[in-house]
């Protein structure tokens, strides 16, 4: 597409030996890591599991909550594709395989280190880490839209319980509203990243220089992708809880479901194997509010757990071995 001025990094072949016991041992470190989710969730799996045997997965509900699995992946690898044209022009299809193996090195490595060393793996080019920069922005998006369908969501909490809800939440608005005006502003300001004024850090910019080569509507098309992610995985639990026979008015759904994502998004996931845990103990304490029973809660966000993250994971570990861990044109 456009020419970024990046000069190709020199290659560096290493042995068809040492690539495949790498990627041995990266399948044996996700495999090990779902087992041991798995394990540790035991308890939780058995208390929904007569929520579970109850449930009509024969329903619209059920079929549309797993057709939508596959929508909610491939407006990831949209964004994925929009983003990383700049280093690589690549397919749609790409671009998925990329993003899958990313989620599966992503749920056994820590932060997003397994999400973009998958999707850069997958690239062709020998200039695959310079969309590092490319990772960043396809993350912050994500991130930016959570942050601003939850702070909608947490001015209508607000607004409903004005006088009972403490000055701590008003606070931490503000500071919502604050961190998406600092987004706008980098945003706005994107083209200074390709010279930045510090020396030191001027040998590392051409791992995140491509974000200032972005045009507006470029990222205005990856928001856009983003924000339809969002809706997809929020009518995804409106759907799980559906399910399970929780029902509240509109307005305390679409709230609850925006202050669960809001707090998966900006409250750190100590647990290293997954945001399991995080996504459990948000979407019970919001729904609490409102008596919904925990274990049913529970079924539904244990559900998405299994459909939207785990099962697309099991399909990553195969692109996860097709990686080239080399340049391919080495």
């Amino acid at each position: 597409m456009q020419s970024n001025g990046f000069v190709p990094q020199r290659s560096y072949p290493r042995t068809k030996k040492i690539v495949f016991w790498a990627k041995i041992g990266i399948l044996l470190l996700i495999v090990s890591y779902i087992f041991i989710t798995v394990t540790r969730q035991q308890h939780d799996f058995q208390s929904a599991w007569g929520y579970w045997q109850n449930a009509n997965w024969l329903s619209f509900s059920a079929f549309l909550l797993l057709l939508l699995t596959p929508v909610n992946w491939l407006l990831e690898a949209l964004k994925w594709q929009i983003l990383v044209r700049r280093v690589e022009p690549i397919t749609l299809g790409e671009a998925t395989q990329g993003v899958l193996a990313g989620l599966a090195m992503g749920f056994a490595l820590p932060a997003q280190l397994g999400d973009t060393a998958g999707r850069l793996l997958s690239l062709r080019s020998d200039q695959r880490w310079e969309g590092i920069g490319a990772a960043l922005v396809s993350g912050g998006m994500q991130f930016f839209a959570a942050l601003f369908f939850g702070t909608v969501a947490l001015f209508v909490q607000l607004q409903v319980g004005a006088k009972e809800m403490p000055m701590a939440q008003w606070a931490l608005f503000w500071l919502l509203l604050l961190t998406l005006l600092l987004g706008g502003l980098a945003g706005w300001f994107r083209h200074r990243l390709a010279h930045l004024p510090f020396r030191w850090m001027q040998r590392w910019e051409k791992y995140w220089a491509v974000a200032a080569h972005y045009t507006t509507a470029e990222l205005w098309l990856a928001f856009g992708a983003a924000s339809l992610r969002y809706l997809t995985f929020s009518l995804q639990f409106y759907l799980a809880m559906t399910l399970f026979e929780i029902h509240l008015p509109a307005r305390e759904t679409a709230t609850g479901i925006g202050l669960v994502y809001l707090g998966k998004t900006i409250i750190p996931a100590f647990n290293l194997l997954s945001d399991l845990g995080v996504r459990e103990a948000t979407s019970m304490w919001v729904f609490g509010q409102w008596q919904v029973p925990a274990t049913q809660i529970l079924s539904a966000t244990l559900t998405l757990w299994l459909i939207n993250i785990l099962a697309p994971v099991l399909v990553g570990l195969f692109w996860v071995w097709k990686l080239k861990l080399t340049n391919r044109s080495s």
